[in-house]
């Protein structure tokens, strides 16, 4: 789609059903955009066979870059074999 800016995350409005922008430079990386028009930033991986989705967090309290940072790092935690996803539910 195109790499998620400020820009492209003040063009998302709100649709009939939740969507997702993905980053084109970070895959993985996207914006969750809900019916209500609230935006957050999602990663999606794999872990144990299963495809996960993790929520970094609302647009507002975090900017694009700052998400884009934060995904990186959760990221390299998936890679050393965590599931950010399944520890946030303990």
């Amino acid at each position: 789609m195109a790499k998620i800016t400020k820009r492209v995350v003040d063009a998302a409005g709100p649709r009939e059903r939740d969507y997702v922008i993905w980053d084109d430079d970070l895959p993985g990386f996207g914006l969750r955009v809900f019916t209500s028009g609230k935006r957050s930033y999602v990663i999606q991986y794999r872990a144990a066979g299963r495809s996960r989705r993790y929520t970094i967090g609302l647009h507002g309290v975090w900017t694009p870059e700052t998400a884009r940072q934060e995904a990186k790092v959760q990221f390299g935690r998936v890679a050393g074999g965590d599931n950010p996803a399944e520890e946030r539910q303990l």
